[in-house]
């Protein structure tokens, strides 16, 4: 885990970024704010092998830019990196700098939410969710392990599907209990999530995208009203190793 704020980065934390590994590939999902220097600590940038990104918010693909620097600016630039989103998400990431500056950094697939397709050894299946701004839902698959992850979204059965008897639910939970009249149809709480995990059977929910400042008990107490699986929160710098099913 990279981070698990939503909105922007509490001080000393970093944003949604997940860093998955198998077979020796590593794909970094979702690098929001200020995960870079978290994966960096972990790995180089040119042992990123490919970048997976629900949508285009900046809290889930702010750190695409710094991270594609890291990579074409070193001495020995590696080659283009493959960035898998929905057409258009990352428009405003990829204008921040001087046009063609970073070209050759990455090689853009577009995907259609409600598509699967394949990276590296990972099998992905999509779910449009339901997002201020369009929002794949996503489910990875390898080795006969599976996890689902949100991205960010409202309310809606097809969450029961997405989760459905997988290893690791990893569900945005902006807020514990009750989620604004403005937001509701557009995020989620940990109450919810636990009920949608619940639903589909779910191994091990894990609650992220947290509002900055929210404490972490809070959202656990509102998720295991609904769900007695195991239940945790996003924690930067842990590793959870599902052959096992436990922090590593």
């Amino acid at each position: 885990m990279l981070g698990g704020c939503g909105a922007w980065p509490a001080a000393g934390e970093a944003c949604s970024g997940y860093l998955l590994e198998h077979a020796g590939f590593r794909l970094l999902l979702d690098p929001g704010y200020a995960t870079l220097p978290r994966l960096l600590e972990q790995v180089g940038a040119e042992q990123v092998d490919a970048v997976l990104i629900s949508h285009g918010h900046p809290d889930h693909c702010a750190d695409l830019n710094p991270l594609l620097r890291a990579r074409a600016l070193g001495e020995d630039p590696p080659p283009a990196l493959p960035v898998h989103t929905l057409p258009g998400a990352l428009d405003a990431v990829l204008a921040l700098d001087r046009p063609g500056m970073l070209k050759d950094a990455y090689r853009l697939h577009d995907f259609t939410a409600g598509t699967g397709f394949g990276i590296g050894p990972f099998r992905v299946d999509t779910w449009a969710l339901p997002h201020f701004v369009p929002n794949a839902g996503l489910r990875l698959t390898a080795g006969g392990r599976s996890l689902a992850y949100t991205g960010d979204t409202g309310p809606t059965p097809d969450l029961v599907d997405l989760a459905r008897d997988t290893d690791l639910f990893l569900a945005e939970a902006t807020y514990p209990e009750h989620v604004p009249a403005e937001d509701s149809r557009y995020l989620s709480s940990a109450l919810q999530a636990g009920e949608y995990a619940a639903r589909a059977g779910t191994g091990h929910l894990l609650l992220t995208h947290l509002w900055p400042g929210t404490d972490p008990a809070t959202v656990l107490d509102a998720a295991r009203r609904n769900h007695r699986g195991r239940i945790d929160v996003a924690r930067a710098g842990e590793v959870i190793d599902l052959d096992r099913g436990a922090p590593a």
